[in-house]
């Protein structure tokens, strides 16, 4: 049987230059778990910060999506929501001024909440039971959102219709494990699956891919855009690898984290190209985007705190806060714990 938080089942070689250790990273926050002394049952599966930066969302196995205060120090948490079933996805829905968070959940039911009034205000269930792994909003047209799950869909889908019709449907045969729309406001949207693929579609014409990128050895458990004709993914086979959507060529793989068998994260903070992805050696991983190792990792203990021996990164999102000197990187491990990070840009950097 699957961990909570382990994608569906389903290794290459390059050289690895240097990286340049532009980046200073250290822990500005930690929020504790909301467990005594941390369990599995408050794994974080999700973590997802808002557009201006000052709040993010957390949501995993303790059915309850919880909003903190990215500006307080430490982190505050605003309110809870009760959710029915476990969470594996959330999303800031775009252009609603930070008032609406969509979800996805393991027993197959995308739902809108009002944050204001902290109450559903929208669900639809199509994915007849199957856990949906992964769900997202359109910024081509902010309205229409996408999912992913394990009945091997990816439908895109319209709330403004009753229950959310359905306005268009690939079948993989395969789980999906992962959706993103391009953030750049484009028709695109990157898929991932247990087929070991990644496929970009045209939202206006879904017959045909308009790439396929076939190397990953394992499950495809994410796919990000890094900019409009770029794309990373993650895979079980324990690497990253990115992608030119044009020319539907591999033009790096990242190599350092440790992933087998569970969702770790992945984000990417665009202004800067920095990657951030989480570990089975319980580690934050960041890479940047021009090198193959990584250029700088931070085991996931709790202050004060012993390591869990089965304890892994589960999740991470990036501010994507356009600063050319400092960045915000958040990070959930299994135990439950958070941990806000903050990088500066050295003063001097060698060449």
């Amino acid at each position: 049987m699957n961990h909570p938080n382990q994608p569906p089942p389903s290794s290459d070689q390059e050289e690895r230059p240097s990286p340049k250790f532009e980046w200073d990273f250290y822990v500005s926050a930690v929020v504790p778990s909301s467990t005594t002394g941390g369990h599995i049952s408050d794994t974080l599966g999700v973590i997802e910060v808002n557009s201006s930066g000052t709040l993010f969302a957390t949501g995993g196995i303790a059915r309850k999506i919880r909003l903190y205060s990215l500006d307080s120090s430490p982190p505050s948490c605003k309110f809870n929501i009760c959710t029915p079933a476990k969470l594996s996805s959330l999303k800031w829905k775009p252009w609603s001024a930070g008032k609406t968070m969509g979800s996805a959940d393991y027993d197959g039911v995308i739902t809108e909440y009002d944050l204001e009034t902290q109450m559903p205000v929208f669900e639809r269930d199509e994915h007849s039971g199957r856990r949906v792994w992964s769900m997202d909003y359109s910024h081509w047209d902010p309205v229409v959102g996408a999912s992913g799950s394990d009945d091997g869909t990816l439908q895109i889908w319209d709330p403004r219709h009753d229950g959310g019709k359905c306005v268009g449907t690939v079948q993989f045969g395969t789980p999906v494990c992962c959706v993103e729309f391009s953030p750049f406001g484009g028709a695109l949207i990157a898929v991932g699956c247990a087929d070991k693929k990644a496929y970009i579609y045209d939202v206006r014409n879904l017959v045909h891919p308009v790439a396929i990128f076939n190397g990953h050895q394992r499950t495809v458990s994410y796919t990000r855009f890094v900019d409009d004709r770029t794309v990373v993914t993650s895979g079980t086979d324990g690497c990253l690898k990115m992608w030119d959507v044009e020319d539907q060529r591999l033009i790096r793989t990242y190599r350092g984290h440790t992933n087998q068998k569970r969702f770790v994260g992945l984000s990417i903070w665009r202004s800067q190209g920095l990657i951030g992805c989480g570990s089975e050696s319980n580690q934050v991983f960041v890479y940047d985007k021009r090198w193959g190792e990584p250029i700088w990792v931070h085991g996931f203990v709790a202050e004060g705190g012993a390591a869990s021996e089965h304890g892994f990164v589960s999740s991470i999102c990036w501010s994507q806060q356009v600063e050319d000197d400092e960045c915000t990187l958040v990070g959930g491990g299994s135990d439950g714990v958070v941990k806000i990070f903050t990088g500066k840009r050295k003063a001097l950097t060698t060449v």
